[in-house]
């Protein structure tokens, strides 16, 4: 291989979606370094020192927002993408206040990132989208919402949906439809 583009930094919980996206920039050249928990991405932070990191919002029990800053602290020309599995303005916004350069909701592949890693976000040629997410899909994604914020915990979250327990384990354990 030639030389090296870049250092990138993957943090997600997720070590299946870690492993595939450091497989995808290893291949585009890339040296990659993965944290799957706020301890180790701390770590890497320091000893890596990226130049592209991908954060997670989620990571087990914490925050990925407080790694971006983190990052920012560090080397204030890391250019950081946040992914989500729950997309939320709010945390879009707060996002790109700590110094995120783009805001990605999941699953996101390497060839979407690296677009988010060059493309800042104000972008006036941006077209709505044509078509809107689907009534199943909203679902799906309010139901992963208000099961995180009940830690995981279906059946509290059943009881906040208004709905029996298997009902949503049955929703929920049904992938959604991409839109």
């Amino acid at each position: 291989m030639g030389n090296k583009k870049g250092k990138l930094l993957i943090i997600d919980d997720d070590e299946m979606y870690c492993s595939v996206l450091q497989s995808a920039f290893e291949r585009r050249n890339y040296e990659v370094a993965t944290a799957c928990n706020a301890q180790q991405a701390t770590e890497l932070i320091e000893s890596f020192e990226p130049d592209l990191a991908i954060v997670d919002l989620r990571l087990e029990e914490s925050s990925g927002l407080h790694l971006i800053k983190q990052l920012r602290a560090h080397n204030k020309k890391t250019k950081i993408v946040m992914l989500t599995g729950y997309a939320s303005i709010a945390t879009a916004v707060e996002a790109i206040k700590l110094g995120a350069t783009q805001y990605l909701t999941k699953p996101a592949n390497a060839d979407e990132i690296l677009t988010a890693f060059s493309n800042p976000l104000a972008d006036a040629t941006i077209s709505p989208v044509e078509k809107p997410l689907s009534v199943k899909r909203v679902e799906w994604e309010h139901m992963q919402k208000v099961l995180l914020e009940c830690g995981g915990n279906i059946s509290e979250a059943a009881r906040r949906l208004n709905m029996h327990r298997r009902t949503l384990q049955r929703k929920l354990s049904k992938r959604p439809v991409r839109q």
